[in-house]
């Protein structure tokens, strides 16, 4: 009786491991993709990571899949942390929630000589 209890013990390390494993991959996956999208976008990816926080079922083609969610921090000027989520289902991209810039008003169009677009006022601007 002592021999399938530890071979049942092993056989749950083992999982344990392989699994262990597997996020790890996944996560790693994550973090590349979240680093390519932030270059797309014109975003720096904060503290170059990002966090498991979430898993869900979800069905593709008839299939009952795992789709994880990841959190990251993202900078739209370098001055601001802006929460972001990234779904990923397998190796793929299956979503993708990024912060909205908000643009202030033009004042007049005609009296603009250049062509930079204001950015929204920092949160520390809006307080003092």
């Amino acid at each position: 009786m002592s021999d399938v209890f530890n071979l049942l013990l092993l056989l749950g390390l083992v999982a344990i491991v392989a699994a262990w494993l597997k996020l790890s991959t996944a996560r790693e996956r994550a973090v590349l993709e979240a680093r390519r999208q932030c270059e797309q976008h014109g975003l720096q990816l904060l503290d170059e990571t990002v966090g498991l926080r979430a898993l869900r079922l979800r069905r593709v083609d008839g299939l009952l899949r795992v789709e994880r969610c990841y959190g990251f921090e993202v900078s739209i000027d370098g001055h601001d942390r802006e929460p972001c989520r990234l779904w990923m289902l397998g190796n793929s991209l299956s979503g993708l929630s990024l912060p909205v810039i908000e643009l202030q008003p033009h004042e007049a169009p005609a009296n603009r000589t250049d062509n930079v677009v204001p950015l929204r006022p920092r949160k520390i601007d809006r307080l003092n």
